[in-house]
């Protein structure tokens, strides 16, 4: 029974995660990032994020244990609570949430996230992946149980694993807001969104450490709080979401202006919808590729913006060879040329 439960324990952990990465990914409508560094920043946080994380966290409890618990009872306040407090509180954020977030910086290296919606995403990965090793500790911890171990699934899977992905996608979101925004930028933005990360993260902690000490049902109001916190998250990346569509508009409207485009390609280019159920590329060519052809420039055309004069020189030569690209594509197939239609 016990094998069996192992077993389970390893599926329970891996593939409600890498469902929800896969769901993650697919919802970022306009502009999929690449699926393999989707998957990198999911396995860092996995492996990477956890081996940095659990040497930290286990330090900092024995110290809690030996030294500052100890130090504060002897001052007055309760042993007993700061033991069990300040460990999931302080250590678990403010080594955890550095741990997932480390991993932007090769993603930066690779000029991603491009935006908010995309940092979203990598934020979610890393979350879940490090959601899954935890649910694996945790899970196999209770195997012994049948009831404590389906309770244990079923609240990490669906809570503390979300809080994983809902706080690093608030990290990820900060820092694709402030990539192309200079280095002050990125690194106040990065840092807030670390710290409301932390927050949210000892929120939780929190609350769940207290409930023990309290007279209220403390662990039921976060049952009910983090679904509402994950639902306004969510509202905030369905904004992000919602500015890449306006942004596709307002760039490609400047080609329907210039003739390079064809009237009101714009506003369907622009609409998830109509990009799905419309075909508006030329005949004989496809559809895919011309949608993914007028999107890359669009998006390279707003990093232009946000740059300014700090622009790399080949963002400006990607503008023209993907505005090449697509007078080809609108051509017909016989004029295209084959080669990557993707900016770096």
């Amino acid at each position: 029974m016990e094998l069996i439960l192992v077993v389970l324990s390893t599926l329970c952990a891996a593939f409600p995660m890498a469902l929800f990465v896969t769901l993650a990914w697919l919802s970022d409508r306009y502009d999929r990032e690449p699926l393999w560094l989707v998957a990198l920043t999911f396995f860092w946080g996995a492996i990477g994020a956890v081996l940095i994380a659990l040497p930290l966290n286990t330090g900092f409890s024995m110290l809690v244990d030996a030294v500052i618990a100890p130090a504060l009872g002897a001052a007055g306040f309760d042993e007993n609570l700061a033991r069990t407090m300040i460990g999931p509180t302080v250590g678990a954020p403010l080594f955890e949430e550095p741990a997932k977030a480390l991993f932007f910086v090769f993603i930066a290296w690779h000029r991603r996230p491009h935006d908010m919606s995309s940092g979203f995403v990598y934020g979610a990965a890393a979350g879940l992946g490090f959601g899954m090793t935890e649910n694996f500790l945790y899970f196999n911890s209770v195997s012994g149980n049948l009831e404590a171990w389906g309770m244990t699934v079923l609240i990490r899977t669906f809570y503390s694993a979300l809080l994983h992905a809902m706080a690093s996608s608030v990290v990820g979101a900060a820092f694709g807001f402030a990539r192309l925004r200079g280095w002050l930028a990125i690194l106040g933005s990065t840092a807030g969104g670390l710290a409301a990360a932390m927050l949210l993260h000892a929120m939780w902690n929190g609350l769940l450490s207290l409930d023990q000490f309290s007279p209220v049902d403390l662990k039921l109001t976060n049952f009910v709080l983090l679904p509402m916190e994950v639902l306004f998250v969510g509202f905030v990346y369905q904004m992000c979401l919602l500015d890449d569509a306006l942004a596709i508009r307002r760039e490609l409207e400047e080609e329907e202006d210039a003739g390079r485009l064809p009237t009101d390609h714009s506003w369907m280019l622009a609409s998830w919808w109509r990009r799905k159920l419309t075909d508006i590329a030329p005949a004989g060519v496809s559809s895919d590729r011309y949608i993914r052809t007028a999107t890359a420039l669009a998006r390279r055309k707003r990093q232009l913006r946000l740059l300014g004069e700090r622009a790399p020189d080949f963002y400006r030569d990607d503008v023209r060879r993907l505005r090449k690209q697509l007078e080809l594509l609108l051509k017909g197939p016989t004029a295209t040329t084959p080669g990557g239609l993707e900016p770096g």
